[in-house]
Order: C-alpha cells, then structure tokens, then sequence
C-alpha cells in the first residue's frame, strides 16, 4: 500500500479500545466492562490498518494472542490483557529475534528475556515484536531495505529511535503501552518524536538482559512508552513489585503531582557546540514559565559533566558496533554476515578502529560521570533540557545510507542531550510539550538524582495536568471541530 507521505494516521476508533490509556483500559476487562478478547481482537485489527502505513511491527503473533485471551486464567496482573508489543531487540519465546539487521538470519526464540519475563508479568497480552534500527544505533527507523517506520503525526517525518516502531504503535493508537529500551536516547527519543511520555529508568531499578550486564559502561535501560504519566508510574510501580533494587531508594506508586517546591536546572545547547534550534529552544523556555507558574525555581545551569563527555561517548558508541561486527557470530547467531551490517554501524566500527587506543582513558572517564553528575546535582532537585538539539527530521535524512561523515555530523547536532543520563545512569524522562510547524510534537527532558524517578514523575504529572498533551485522535478531532 503506498501511503501518501504528507497526512498523519491514527486508528483509534469505537471499539473495546476506544480512546483508553492502560490503566483505563485494565480497569475495563477487570470489570468485566470489556472482555481480555474483544481487547485483543480490537488491537490487531488496529494493528493490521496500521501496519501498511506505518510499518511499526517487525513480526506478530496474533493467533496466539487470540487463543491467549480467550483464556482469562492465563493472564493475571495489573495490566491484565492490555495488548502491548516488544522491542526486536529483547527475545520473546516463540518469536523471531532480528536486532533490525540484515547480517542477521531472525531465529525464533527458545526463551524469553530477563527484562520481558519482568514486563510481561504485568499481564500484558503480547502481539508481536516491535520494529527498530541496525542495534539500536541510529536515531532513525528506517532500515537500507524495507520500508521505514513512520511517523503517525506526520507521515513524512521519522519516529525517532531506536524504539520507533513502540513509538509510532502506541502514537497511532494500536496499543497504549510498549517495550523500549534506552542506551543513547532510545526510550525519550521517540517518545518526543511521537508526542508521548518516555522515561528511561535510573540504571539498575529494572532487571538488565544479558548483554546490558556485559558493557563495560552499563548505558542501557529497559521501559516503555505511554500516552499518560499514570501508566508509565504504573508500570514502574509494578515492575518494582516484580523486582526491587535494595541498592536504590524505593519509587512506589506515584499517583499524583507533588507540592514540593523545586529547584531546576535549566539547560539549552548541549557541549557539544551544537545550537539548539529555535522552536525547540522556546518548547524548554515555555515549560520553564509553566514550572515558574507552578511554584518552582528555574535557574540556568552549566550541563553537569565534563567537557569531554560528547567524544568519550561517541567513540563509545563506536566501541559498541565495532564489537558487533567482530564477534557477531558469537553475539548472535554463527551465520551473522558481517558484510551485510548497514552504513551506519559500519562507519562507527572504522571511526573506533582509528581511535581504539583512547578506550582506556574513555571508560575510565564515563564511569567517573556519575560521580561528576551526582556533585553537581547536589543543589538542584531536576535539570531541564531539550530532548534533542533540533525537532524531528523527515524521513531521508539520517538513513544509514547517508555517507558516514555526513551522517555522524547530522547524529551530533540532533542526538547531543539524551546520553549523559545513560553514561551516569540518572533517570530521566521525555514529555510533549510544544508543537512544530510540521504539526509535529515537542518535547522537553527533565533528569534527576540517580535513584530519583518520583521527582521525575511527580513533575511529569504536573505538566500534564497544567498543559494537557494531545492524542492523534484528539489533535485532529479539534482541527475537524
């Protein structure tokens, strides 16, 4: 089906859906309002509008999540038959595994995850796997071959990544809640491509997978991405229950704003040398004078690392796909064809190979951010930030095609807020704040004190009931009206 390029789509509609968030939603099937399998049928028919246009689903299963919700007993949790995808990166048993990658034969699953076994706890009713970039690597979701995900909100446009797919199902409608995870930005990235809420949690308050254990800097974070503060807290509180870091102070079920006053931090061009873009600037600058309005201090602020930070990640990051390439057959599958991996984790692997005798001093320096993070948060309770340097791009224009160096130059000046969180481990969270031109969402990052997630919450849901964000469905309906 080609998709004219220049609409938006959503498919909320009036089915046992409707215009539910998740905990709407679970409080419906546990009433008995809606059934677990209405729920389910009404999902993959979304799914399956959905899914020539935007191209968020790697793979699915929807007869099983038929059959499985047509059995009550089988699903038990808070979140009991709410439909929800996961990230292709995280294994499903029973699903193929594909990473985004074509030096990949996709294998079905003989387990599930760690972190998917902890989500999945909740009672969600799984309907497949979610769609991403090469790794994770790119900020994009738009694979060399196939089509790229869109997103809902203009179709011309990127959803952001590398959980894009998560990000443009739960925008469009198809689900309220999906998988994603977060090792540069890939949680609050396309949560603010999508207009949604996106937390990435502090390092370790969730259960890592296998190959965030690995890292020698754990930058990566499990969570997902909602249309409402109250599932992400939700989910939070749930997964906590499931699992509870004693090393952290415990978050609990946020409901509600605090009336804490606050001082934060506000930040608006990255070290990096990278300007933020005007309309991005005035979406931090406006929600600084909501928090202003609502009783807390803002006060500019140096960002809390070293001046360091942007190439230490970067060839960090390099580290990552360099070590893809070279032991792929053992990471993955003993056909990984390393000749096959896309322009983007090539380049990265190279830009590392030219620089790999700085490693030492780099993760020496990473693992010391959060120390430098902690000492200067010490006199602010959040930091405020754009999500990224420049609102979101349209299709094309950081595909992995793109020559590396002109790539890796358009990444810099877009990705540059989201990694320090990842680098030191602090929480932080992405919310929609603003509109572009384009009719694209805006969004603002708040991080905290490691540990701190009910800071982060307490501010999220303050916003969000001083300056409600739209659905899609909502959005447009007010155009029509």
């Amino acid at each position: 089906m080609n998709q004219p390029a220049n609409t938006h789509f959503h498919c909320f509609r009036d089915d046992a859906m409707a215009d539910d968030d998740a905990t709407a939603l679970a409080e419906r099937i546990r009433s008995g309002d809606v059934s677990a399998g209405e729920v389910a049928m009404a999902a993959i028919e979304r799914a399956q509008a959905a899914t020539p246009v935007i191209h968020g689903v790697e793979s699915e299963c929807y007869h099983k999540a038929r059959q499985h919700s047509q059995h009550p007993g089988s699903l038990s949790g808070p979140f009991a038959g709410v439909p929800t995808y996961i990230k292709d990166n995280t294994d499903v048993q029973g699903l193929p595994t594909g990473h985004g990658s074509r030096a990949i034969s996709p294998k079905i699953a003989q387990k599930t995850s760690p972190f998917a076994e902890q989500m999945l706890a909740q009672g969600y009713l799984c309907l497949g796997k979610s769609t991403l970039p090469e790794f994770g690597f790119n900020a994009t979701t738009e694979p060399v071959t196939g089509p790229p995900t869109r997103n809902p909100w203009n179709l011309a446009f990127s959803s952001g990544a590398s959980s894009g797919g998560a990000a443009a199902l739960v925008a469009a409608g198809v689900v309220p809640i999906a998988h994603a995870n977060d090792g540069g930005g890939s949680i609050r990235i396309p949560a603010a491509c999508c207009g949604l809420v996106g937390l990435k949690p502090t390092r370790g308050r969730v259960v890592d997978n296998d190959a965030a254990r690995d890292l020698p800097v754990n930058i990566v974070s499990d969570g997902v991405v909602t249309r409402s503060v109250r599932d992400t807290a939700g989910f939070l509180a749930h997964a906590e229950s499931y699992f509870l870091n004693r090393k952290l102070p415990a978050v609990g079920h946020i409901q509600g704003p605090s009336s804490r006053q606050l001082r934060i931090g506000m930040v608006l061009d990255s070290i990096n040398g990278y300007p933020t873009d005007s309309e991005t600037r005035i979406t931090v600058e406006q929600t600084a004078r909501h928090l202003e309005k609502l009783g807390h201090v803002i006060e500019p602020m140096d960002i809390p690392v070293a001046n360091s930070f942007p190439d230490d990640f970067a060839l960090y990051w390099g580290m990552l796909a360099y070590g893809v390439k070279a032991r792929g057959k053992k990471l993955f599958h003993p056909d990984f064809d390393k000749h096959q991996v896309d322009g983007l984790t090539d380049g990265l692997a190279a830009m590392f190979r030219r620089q790999f005798w700085r490693l030492p001093a780099v993760i020496w320096r990473l693992k010391r951010s959060w120390h430098d993070y902690q000492h200067r948060m010490q006199n602010y309770d959040a930091v405020l930030t754009p999500v990224l340097g420049q609102t979101t791009q349209p299709l094309g224009h950081l595909r992995p095609d793109v020559p590396f160096d002109t790539l890796f130059e358009r990444l810099s000046g877009y990705v540059n807020f989201t990694p320090l969180a990842n680098a030191t481990g602090a929480p932080a969270i992405a919310l929609p704040m603003g509109k572009s031109t384009h009719g694209l969402p805006v969004s603002v990052q708040f991080m905290a004190r490691h540990g701190d997630e009910r800071t982060l919450l307490e501010l999220a849901y303050a916003l969000e009931a001083d300056h409600p964000w739209p659905t899609l469905n909502q959005a447009f309906r007010n155009l029509q009206t």
